[in-house]
């Protein structure tokens, strides 16, 4: 049981969570439709006041006591960057039971895991009625690690009383990450965004793993446990579980790359706390030095080498799908110009890349571009020549050439340069990581099959509706499973530093390749 349709057509997610709260604050058990937060083994996790008062937490009752530890084994292993990639990472995992006591180990060595630090428990239930999810309790685990040493690779494996990955039976449990290097130095990441889970989500996983990236970016609908994505209780077909599943796909990657995600549509989950990220708030352990982090959790920056990332919530500014439209009140934008001012006067950042899940400029006839994200955050892109925009939220990889005030300042075929400082702003959609494809409304046009339009019939998302537009801007389009590949080589003091960006196809194929060049600090 959810928000009359009738009303949830017309609020907010914070307005529908307001609903349901007042609804079942007088009654006296619960019929479905509303999921809380609460404490277990040794840990809480609650988003707030008002999410306690929608439903009564769940008992733990006496599932640690009876589960023997040594038979549960933990999975979903993801890691995460803290504020600083130098020294600090946090470690996040999944048991299918409550357990007593989890832990980390962690050391420099394989057989040197000595020290032992308590992890912090999250549980999320959803009751029956909600969705297809049935009662399902979902157990999380965080261990923050902090004071790490820079550019150094740590072994660690994550346990609970009864199963202690330091057993020798047990060392193929055990887990490695690396830390940032204390000074500039070449590294590569990977982004997409839009995976679910499936096949070709595992296949690009794989592809991924063989670039050996420091740490990948995922922008935006995430595993697709609300199907739906219009972030409204009335919405059908979801299932918590697919987490689970989502999380153990993803392992073979996450466990050793840190994987950074923005939230999009489908991750507002809005039987969770009042902005429905309540789950995320659950799932993930990111930086914390965002704005706001009850409302945008998933909106947070780090710098890792020369290169500062920015993850920001395109729900906020969304007209398309207005669920949390405005929920920042615009400290987002505010916030997103600080540290755009900051980055780019910081004397060891070079570069800047920003990633969110809604598309500034794409030509899919699903989506096509959000107008929210061109009127709030383009102008500031181009203020502070960002270096490279990554966006999902479209099925496909299309990329643009060099954009400045609404139009092609340079254009960019594939192979190019783009010198953000005076030419303008590259965008990339690569939302083809996992989901079902959308279309284009103008021929492929990639390597070695390159197609190229003049212009291009489109439309953007207004506060009006859709409004149809043609443009020219459109370089690169490839309807298939892919994802991005990035090289940043940094320079001396005056010399060109690079991003050399590539699109690569989940054949292995590269479909894509262009460099954004700038003058190293």
């Amino acid at each position: 049981m959810g928000v009359p349709e009738r009303l949830a057509a017309r609020m907010s997610i914070a307005e529908q969570h307001e609903y349901l709260r007042a609804t079942f604050s007088r009654r006296t058990m619960i019929r479905g439709g509303a999921v809380t937060l609460g404490a277990v083994a040794g840990g809480a996790f609650v988003p707030g006041a008002a999410a306690r008062a929608a439903v009564p937490t769940r008992p733990a009752g006496s599932a640690a006591a009876a589960v023997d530890g040594s038979l549960v084994a933990p999975f979903g292993r993801h890691l995460a960057w803290g504020n600083d990639p130098r020294t600090e990472v946090t470690v996040s995992w999944q048991v299918p039971v409550a357990v007593k006591k989890p832990f980390i180990r962690i050391g420099a060595h394989p057989w040197d895991l000595s020290r032992r630090i308590e992890a912090e428990v999250r549980t999320l239930y959803t009751p029956a009625g909600v969705g297809a999810s049935g009662d399902h309790t979902q157990y999380y685990l965080h261990a923050a690690l902090t004071r790490l040493r820079p550019g150094r690779t740590y072994y660690y494996g994550v346990g609970h009383q009864g199963f202690d990955p330091a057993q020798p039976h047990l060392a193929g449990t055990l887990g490695t990450f690396t830390t940032a290097p204390a000074h500039k130095a070449p590294f590569t990441f990977t982004a997409f965004g839009d995976e679910g889970v499936g096949y070709h989500g595992l296949a690009n996983n794989a592809l991924i793993l063989g670039q050996n990236p420091a740490f990948h970016l995922h922008a935006g609908d995430i595993a697709y446990g609300d199907p739906s994505g219009a972030g409204k209780t009335t919405d059908t077909g979801f299932d918590a579980r697919t987490w689970d599943q989502f999380l153990h796909q993803t392992e073979s990657v996450a466990k050793q790359v840190p994987w950074m995600p923005a939230y999009g549509n489908h991750d507002m989950e809005a039987w969770y706390s009042p902005n429905g990220y309540g789950g995320e708030e659950a799932r993930w352990n990111l930086p914390d030095n965002g704005p706001d982090r009850k409302n945008l959790p998933g909106v947070y920056s780090f710098v890792y080498g020369n290169t500062a990332v920015i993850s920001l919530d395109a729900n906020d500014i969304s007209f398309e799908i207005p669920a949390n439209l405005g929920i920042s009140g615009g400290t987002q934008t505010k916030w997103l110009e600080g540290q755009l001012k900051k980055f780019r006067a910081a004397k060891d950042v070079d570069f800047i890349v920003v990633f969110f899940h809604h598309c500034a400029y794409c030509t899919s006839t699903a989506h096509a571009s959000e107008g929210g994200v061109r009127q709030e955050w383009v102008p500031l892109f181009e203020k502070y020549t960002v270096d490279l925009v990554i966006n999902g939220h479209n099925h496909q990889y299309e990329r643009t050439d060099v954009i400045k005030a609404g139009e092609v300042a340079k254009k960019l075929p594939i192979g190019g340069t783009a010198y953000p400082e005076t030419d303008g702003v590259v965008y990339v959609t690569a939302g083809a990581a996992g989901r079902s494809l959308y279309a284009f409304s103008a021929p492929d046009s990639y390597e070695g099959h390159e197609h190229e339009t003049d212009s291009v019939a489109s439309f953007v998302n207004t506060k009006e509706g859709k409004v149809d537009e043609t443009v020219a801007w459109s370089r690169v389009r490839y309807l298939d499973y892919s994802f991005l590949r990035v090289d940043v080589t940094p320079a001396p003091k005056g010399r060109q530093t690079t991003l050399k960006v590539s699109g690569i196809a989940e054949t292995g194929d590269r479909i894509d390749h262009f460099t954004v060049s700038r003058t190293a600090k």
